[in-house]
């Protein structure tokens, strides 16, 4: 057999840009039709294996996708036979959705609790069974889905059964009473004991309910490697879970000062760690990511790394802590790196080397100079969410007008490509997109990417910022991205 050649080595296949095209569209706008704010998709997750994704809307809604192409349902002999065929690209339908928050009102306080989804995350499929944790600003809830499987049959006779768990074996026809006479009468019948059938709609089950535990809205949810606990975090304080126990949870994080007044810093996004369940980090308004270890003490007021990049002298401005803020963390599948998406850049974190981002990748430097603007509209204040793909290769984020970005961030890869959720994602590219710049540090290679100077969306496009495109995730074993653009669900591959 010959050697491979250099560009089919996979360092070689990782350093090559990916061709993205259209897959699928759920809940696709038409023409001049309106978007209901309760339809706007708020989360966005696969799970471990997959084969399965959901979402949430801000109308309190999750709804649920399965896998249904050739890869997950062929035999392994129809699999053999498609060797020589191209991939097909992971195809998903809607499986079943179902109503996981309702608007309350917290009358102590006086306070409206909106239904929206904030965070979905899958929990460990058990019994061959879904289970999936939903939370809205102050309530979490612990849902049972669907059996992820075909109808079991009651009958355990060799002849074909019904639904009810009878026999098809012999027809009869009662308009001429040719039916048979049992030998101990009519009243030696036997209903079935086990009447079973296909469950079309398969509804969802709500497991747990965890409540009261945060005072200010929860802005993450977290599932632990251990399968048993999970955590979920606000503006001040991070609570950890027990699964089965709803009744209390325990305080591991705490930044609240005694004297509000000297808040400076709160929680923006927290994660476990991938593999360690007692490792977890969490980001903050000031642009910083601390990881603790759980085996410390009770309560982890004390960090046991600290990662931020500092400004430069003489550079600091008015939106200087605002566009630091960290909208989102997301632990890469080998747990040794950590992506975190603040509002200008995306930033590659090794967790063994603290001294400053390994990669820096530039996604709104092209709106410097439009800050006061978009302070004056809010728009600043987005909270726009990351992903990496499983091979931790690329990374992607959303932007303006309804685009997002995906960048390379292997030695060699100067990716950086720019698509829109659309059935055309490759319209807004351009001949020439502009090299990514590199610079060095005293200890090891930072690279920067993007459109430093090319206009609007980094393209020469102007943006459009009632557009978002906030919510995406990456397929955890295929090149698969699945995002929102308002109530439409886009998915791509390459």
């Amino acid at each position: 057999m010959d050697p491979k050649s250099p560009d089919d080595r996979p360092e070689a296949a990782a350093s090559q840009p990916l061709e993205w095209r259209f897959a699928q569209v759920f809940g696709e706008r038409g023409a001049g039709e309106d978007v209901q704010e309760v339809d706007i998709i708020s989360a966005i997750e696969f799970d471990k294996s997959g084969d399965h994704l959901a979402t949430g809307d801000r109308g309190g809604r999750v709804v649920l996708f399965e896998r249904t192409d050739a890869r997950v349902n062929a035999s392994r002999t129809e699999l053999e036979r498609q060797d020589y065929l191209v991939p097909r690209h992971p195809e998903f339908r809607y499986k079943t959705e179902f109503q996981s928050h309702e608007p309350e009102f917290d009358y102590l306080k006086s306070l409206e609790i909106e239904e929206k989804i904030n965070k979905i995350k899958w929990g460990q499929t058990a019994n061959n069974a879904l289970f999936i944790l939903s939370t809205n600003d102050k309530t979490i809830k612990y849902w049972k889905g669907a059996d992820n499987g075909t109808t079991s049959s009651s009958s355990t006779s060799s002849s074909r059964g019904l639904p009810n768990g009878g026999s098809s074996e012999k027809s009869y026809n009662c308009a001429n009473n040719d039916l048979p006479f049992p030998p101990g009468g009519y009243a030696s019948l036997r209903l079935p004991v086990v009447v079973t059938g296909q469950e079309l709609n398969p509804v969802a089950r709500c497991r747990r309910v965890y409540a009261h535990a945060h005072d200010y809205h929860i802005n993450s949810i977290s599932n632990n490697s251990d399968g048993e606990t999970f955590i979920s975090a606000d503006d001040l304080r991070i609570n950890l879970w027990n699964l089965e126990i709803n009744s209390q949870s325990f305080n591991i994080v705490d930044v609240k000062p005694a004297n509000m007044e000297d808040l400076t810093e709160v929680i923006t996004c927290a994660e476990f760690h991938p593999t360690h369940c007692n490792t977890l980090a969490y980001s903050s308004s000031k642009g910083a990511i601390r990881l603790i270890d759980l085996r410390q003490s009770a309560l982890c007021d004390n960090h046991s790394k600290l990662f931020e990049e500092h400004e430069a002298p003489g550079s600091k401005s008015f939106f200087t802590e605002i566009i630091a803020s960290v909208s989102d963390i997301k632990f890469a599948r080998d747990g040794q790196h950590i992506l975190s998406r603040d509002y200008m850049t995306l930033k590659l974190w090794d967790l063994s080397m603290d001294s400053g981002p390994v990669a820096t990748f530039q996604v709104h430097e092209h709106l410097r100079p439009k800050l006061c603007d978009l302070y004056e509209n809010d728009s600043i204040f987005d909270k726009f969410e990351c992903c990496l793909s499983g091979d931790g290769h690329r990374l992607a984020t959303g932007s303006y007008s309804n685009l997002f970005r995906v960048f390379g961030c292997t030695p060699g890869n100067t990716e950086a490509t720019t698509l829109e959720a659309s059935r055309n994602p490759m319209r807004r590219q351009v001949a020439n997109p502009t090299r990514p710049t590199r610079t060095l540090t005293s200890l090891t290679r930072a690279v920067r990417r993007g459109g430093e100077n090319a206009g609007a969306d980094g393209n020469g496009n102007s943006n459009d910022f009632s557009t978002k495109l906030l919510h995406l995730a990456w397929h955890p074993t295929e090149n698969s991205i699945a995002c929102a653009a308002g109530n439409s669900l886009y998915m791509y591959c390459a």
